[in-house]
């Protein structure tokens, strides 16, 4: 190793730059804190020792005066006495470690095992700074593959939508054409996943207040006409989901949004839809969706294809959880409760 060692007394420099050269290591030596930060600056050193009682710029000065420089060389403190405070302080001033100076040679290879574990420590520290900042920039790199790839989901979905749109626009055929609106919203609803997922800082979760709040609007936009106006209110805590259970969440509040806006009001009169969104006692969250139509039979069939009811019993299961009916409520009120 390259070896300063900083200390007034001229006997003991010589004495570690004898014992320590016969071990093959490289000492240079200086008289006085002040020189030995200069050499510090100058010099491609391996370790530094500091003594503690100096005249003028004492120990602990020489070590804050080291770390103020910027010099990232492992420190080892020395010192004559044998006051717990003073290792301590030193250690809290950021030297590697510490050896009391006694008579002899035992004192040299105190310092050369701690000089030796000083620069081990150091190594160790420089690798895993390495290591972090590696994974650091990895970690960067994968969020910005993920950012782009949630772009062009994003897009490509937009894509289809607007194909799908293109062709309800050439039919004749109302049903065929309404079949192909619901199917365009369902598209829609996921692919504002996608845009939520590439414009956050955040690419694995979905913030669902602002999600559910774009779901909404575009809902309202689709289903409020003059001859039949909707409002959709929406209640939503803020809450990040995984995008999996984002996507889930969202085909379901489009289709019982789009049912109740369909169904629940008689055509050419008002009504109103809410949605709300909260968090649940044990990690978990909950989702209903209501109004205050005409209600709902259980015991009459579908009114349009029941591809929508077969989609929210479906993306309920893959939330391990199932939509329920409130039978008391005098619209229909759909609650689920999911985990977190």
């Amino acid at each position: 190793m390259r070896i300063l060692y900083i200390d007034d007394d001229a006997g003991v420099r010589r004495l570690v730059e004898r014992l320590l050269g016969r071990r093959d290591h490289e000492v240079i030596t200086a008289g006085s804190g002040e020189e030995g930060v200069e050499l510090a600056r100058e010099g491609n050193f391996d370790v530094i020792a500091v003594d503690h009682y100096m005249p003028g710029m004492d120990g602990l000065d020489t070590l804050a005066a080291l770390k103020a420089t910027g010099i990232a060389t492992p420190v080892v403190y020395v010192t004559g006495s044998e006051e717990s405070s003073v290792a301590v302080g030193a250690l809290k001033s950021g030297a590697e470690d510490y050896v009391v100076k006694t008579p002899g040679g035992d004192f040299v290879e105190l310092l050369e095992r701690a000089f030796e574990n000083a620069a081990s420590t150091s190594q160790l520290r420089r690798e895993k700074a390495e290591a972090d900042a590696a994974l650091k920039e990895s970690n960067d790199h994968l969020q910005l593959l993920l950012r782009e790839v949630n772009h062009r989901v994003a897009n490509s979905l937009q894509i289809v939508s607007t194909m799908v749109s293109m062709q309800a626009r050439l039919l004749s055929d109302d049903k065929a054409r309404e079949a192909l609106g619901d199917t365009q919203r369902r598209i829609d609803a996921i692919a504002q996943v996608h845009r939520r997922l590439y414009s956050s800082n955040e690419v694995q979760s979905v913030a669902m207040d602002e999600y559910l709040a774009a779901l909404v609007a575009e809902l309202q936009e689709t289903w409020s006409t003059l001859e039949s106006p909707r409002e959709i209110r929406l209640s939503a805590e803020p809450l990040r989901l995984h995008t999996d259970k984002a996507v889930s969440l969202g085909v379901i509040v489009t289709e019982l949004v789009s049912n109740a806006c369909k169904y629940a009001y008689p055509e050419g009169s008002a009504g109103e839809v809410r949605v709300n969104f909260a968090r649940a006692p044990g990690e978990r969250f909950q989702l209903a969706v209501e109004d205050d139509g005409r209600g709902m039979d259980p015991n009459a069939p579908p009114q349009g294809t029941g591809l929508g009811s077969k989609l929210i019993v479906a993306m309920a299961r893959a939330l391990s959880s199932r939509v329920e009916y409130d039978r008391h409520h005098a619209g229909v009120r759909a609650v689920l409760s999911a985990a977190s």
